[in-house]
């Protein structure tokens, strides 16, 4: 089995610099754009499921990267984005000492009231990953969102924390995971689309 992992392409919160977490924000020209190159990129795949988040953001570039109609994307919520809290459309620079921190550094930082933690996102993880590690199917898409990808990352990679926190998810960059006796192991990675 193969799971293609992705981040939904940009919307005008993402392009703005702004905190983006539970708001449900659709795709902007550019998101579209980058989905659409992504699309072509994988012509010949034959996805047996594509599973979203149950954001429009994700569920859009789902339905155009697998060029299956958004009705048949499969929505589940343990893959939507991290609970910002108070932070919610918030500028990344403009956070304040305890979030930017927790942000930069949740190995090291808790997070502040509000926000979800680190925790709470390796368990929705773990839950969605053990549902689907033994469906008979080949190739998964999986589009998601930045925060819940790193330890979604982290779970697939078996990492004792639960999280793979650097690098920083791009929009439309495809992590390709393939099942390896034991797990999985990242077996390709796609670069975003260029602007």
């Amino acid at each position: 089995m193969n799971i293609w992992l992705t981040r939904h392409g940009q919307t005008n919160l993402n392009k703005a610099g702004l905190m983006q977490g539970l708001t449900d924000e659709p795709l902007n020209d550019e998101g579209i754009r980058q989905a659409q190159e992504m699309h072509a990129r994988v012509q010949g795949i034959k996805f047996d499921a594509v599973f979203a988040s149950p954001l429009c953001r994700a569920i859009q570039t789902a339905s155009i990267i697998s060029g299956l109609p958004q009705e048949q994307i499969r929505v589940d919520a343990r893959i939507i984005e991290t609970d910002f809290g108070r932070w919610e459309q918030k500028p990344y620079k403009k956070m304040g000492p305890a979030m930017s921190l927790y942000w930069l550094a949740p190995e090291l930082f808790p997070a502040p009231a509000s926000v979800e933690t680190v925790a709470s996102m390796v368990q929705r993880s773990r839950s969605f990953l053990a549902d689907i590690k033994d469906m008979p199917y080949d190739n998964i898409l999986v589009v998601c969102h930045g925060g819940i990808i790193r330890a979604l990352r982290g779970c697939l990679e078996g990492r004792r924390n639960g999280i793979r926190w650097r690098p920083r998810p791009k929009n439309c960059e495809i992590l390709v995971y393939e099942s390896v006796p034991g797990g999985f192991r990242l077996a390709e990675k796609s670069e975003p689309p260029k602007g």
